[in-house]
């Protein structure tokens, strides 16, 4: 049987995106959002999920670069409705692309998701007018071990799609995001 499933490897080391085959026709479309041994046959990985959360968000509004020092979360993510741009900073010491980020548009129209491996930060920006953003954890919630990397720390260099001299709608504990130099590693 044909892989329902297209990888395509990203600039940081374990994160890919994941195209799933759409059936469409004059009715509309499906498509297996996701299928464990699907997943597994395509990544090699074997991922266990235990927790699905859905967030809302207008345009413009940008959430992270969250990830948790304990309870590591490897994270399955995608949009179903409107688009962002989707952000993961790779912060494991030694892996061959720490330091580096890497950032994809992730919409309902193009039905991509982005896997991110535990120990790296994640963040996005809303493009469209508001998004709906799914994601898939490895792991549970654990507010005690959360950081925050500054969204625009100057050694990460991240290019954020704002618009120009704009700034993106916040909260406290993201606008108060640790410099990469003050931000714990793995």
């Amino acid at each position: 049987m044909a892989s329902k499933l297209f990888i395509t490897p990203t600039s940081i080391h374990d994160v890919f995106i994941v195209e799933p085959k759409v059936f469409g026709d004059e009715r509309g479309w499906f498509t297996e959002s996701f299928n464990a041994e699907d997943f597994a046959n395509a990544t090699g990985l074997d991922v266990q999920f235990v927790q699905d959360n859905h967030s809302f968000s207008r345009q413009w509004t940008l959430r992270g670069l969250h990830y948790q020092m304990e309870k590591t979360q490897g994270k399955l993510v995608r949009v179903v409705a409107g688009s962002v741009f989707d952000v993961a900073v790779d912060i494991r010491e030694d892996s061959p692309t720490y330091g580096k980020w890497v950032g994809v548009e992730l919409s309902a129209a193009n039905h991509k998701q982005m896997w991110i491996p535990a120990q790296l930060a994640h963040g996005f920006l809303v493009l469209s007018p508001t998004a709906e953003f799914l994601y898939k954890t490895t792991d549970y919630y654990h507010p005690q071990s959360e950081v925050c990397l500054a969204w625009n720390d100057p050694t990460v260099g991240i290019e954020w799609p704002l618009p120009s001299g704009a700034q993106p709608n916040m909260n406290a504990k993201d606008t108060a995001g640790l410099l990469w130099d003050a931000a714990p590693k793995f």
